[in-house]
């Protein structure tokens, strides 16, 4: 018995030996997979980050060279107020380059949502195109701004540099993204905010955290080259930021509804235009030459001039308390009338002048300061056009760095939730409901949502 208990303990203790040699076995090869695949991730990184970093070089210079051409031709339109009269020239121009030659590059920034959510290859001539005519409208003197052509470019230098090195899937979203931050970033000068745009321009109600280390670094870089090639920025400033209690926290939330509506309204101008002049003008041309004379006369009859192009200094004006809701509504007008007949530009700017003069007039009637509601109207009226809540917090810290921060983050998300399934960009796509009644919504575009809620009140008509 005593041998048999003795050969039973051996064959015991080889088995825990033979089970620890086991797990030591598996744990090696496992550590071993683990070690082969964080190479293999982080090959992929390095080569994905260096493309973005090629990508990002590309498109400051691209936003140096752009922001100096915009420079001199709004100083050339200041002096000679004569050549508004170009804006037919301009219009026409415009629409048969982009009909007969600018393959899909008519979609815009559409084009650009598309191309890094589906793959969809850009073709170089984008970025010639919408520079060239993006400057020609503001020569022009169309109320546009800068941060749609941008976009464009820095896509189309995304896109093709993916091309070239053959990125696909993942790989070559992150470098689109990337495009779209450094152009963002580049362009306008705030780095953050360009960070989070590429993360959050494409979808509504989704970040993509995936891409974060390829934007951060594109916003900056873009940025960095913008500015070492010579541009500048200026921002406004908030005079005081009243203290927060329950009056002033009601007031701003009320004011954030209006920006929300403000932005609701932006958007819905621009869609009704363009609208309006495709289904009254079946020759493309004719409808150009019309959304320019109608431009044009609206410029001359009100002597409103002084609005065209980026008209930066409704902002300023709105910051010393010197607008009222009429210069938001002119503005507002005269970009519709501009975005809406065809021509090249972007929306943000003129976001930035409708928001800032309309809560420059909000401040000066509450009593929170002029200053101070400009600021958050500025940033809430583009945030709720753009559904894009996480970029404008960031956008404030940029230019007004801790100001106002908690005023910031109520304006931004309360005037995007107000704004609704709507917005500037058509193809951007609904991951994420703003509220529960709009969860019909999800998995579609912004147009298709628009498109479902219209034919949604007509049946109601009906």
């Amino acid at each position: 018995m005593p041998q048999q208990n003795a050969s039973l303990g051996d064959h015991h203790g080889h088995g825990i030996v033979d089970l620890i040699s086991h797990e030591l076995i598996r744990t090696e090869r496992s550590l071993a997979a683990d070690t082969r695949r964080d190479l293999g991730n982080m090959r992929a990184t390095l080569r994905t980050l260096a493309l973005t970093v090629v990508v990002s070089v590309l498109m400051g210079a691209a936003a140096w060279a752009f922001l100096s051409a915009l420079e001199l031709v709004t100083a050339a339109r200041e002096r000679n107020l004569a050549l508004f009269a170009l804006l037919p020239v301009v219009s026409v121009a415009t629409a048969w380059v982009y009909r007969n030659h600018g393959l899909r590059a008519a979609r815009g920034n559409n084009l650009v949502i598309d191309s890094s959510l589906e793959g969809t290859p850009i073709h170089a001539r984008m970025a010639i195109l919408t520079f060239i005519c993006s400057v020609a409208t503001h020569l022009a003197g169309g109320s546009a701004g800068r941060e749609g052509t941008a976009v464009q470019i820095g896509g189309t230098i995304a896109s093709n540099v993916a091309g070239i090195f053959k990125l696909r899937g993942r790989d070559r979203q992150d470098v689109m993204l990337g495009g779209i931050s450094a152009a963002f970033g580049g362009v306008f000068g705030t780095p953050l905010a360009g960070a989070f745009f590429g993360m959050e321009m494409c979808t509504v109600g989704k970040l993509n955290y995936r891409a974060g280390l390829y934007c951060l670094a594109a916003s900056f870089i873009g940025d960095a080259t913008a500015r070492a090639l010579g541009v500048s920025h200026s921002w406004q400033t908030i005079a005081s930021v009243p203290a927060m209690g329950p009056v002033t926290v009601v007031a701003v939330v009320v004011c954030a509804v209006a920006f929300g509506l403000v932005a609701r309204l932006f958007s819905l101008a621009i869609r009704v235009v363009k609208r309006f002049y495709s289904q009254r003008f079946q020759n493309y041309l004719v409808a150009a030459l019309v959304g320019s004379l109608v431009l044009l006369a609206v410029y001359v009859a009100g002597d409103l001039f002084a609005y065209g192009g980026l008209a930066e200094w409704l902002t300023g004006a709105g910051f010393r308390g010197e607008t009222s809701w009429t210069d938001a509504l002119i503005k507002l007008v005269m970009t519709a009338l501009t975005l809406g007949a065809g021509f090249q530009g972007g929306e943000v700017t003129p976001l930035f002048d409708i928001g800032a003069a309309f809560g420059g007039w909000l401040g000066q009637i509450t009593g929170l300061g002029p200053s101070f509601m400009a600021a958050l109207g500025m940033v809430g009226v583009f945030g709720a056009a753009l559904n894009v809540p996480v970029t404008t917090i960031m956008l404030s810290i940029d230019m007004f760095g801790g100001q106002a921060a908690p005023y910031m983050v109520i304006v931004a998300f309360i005037s995007y939730l107000v704004a609704g399934h709507r917005g500037v960009y058509p193809a951007q796509r609904i991951v994420t409901s703003k509220r529960r009644s709009l969860e019909a919504d999800e998995n579609l575009t912004v147009d298709e949502a628009i498109r479902r809620h219209e034919a949604a009140e007509e049946n109601l008509d009906v």
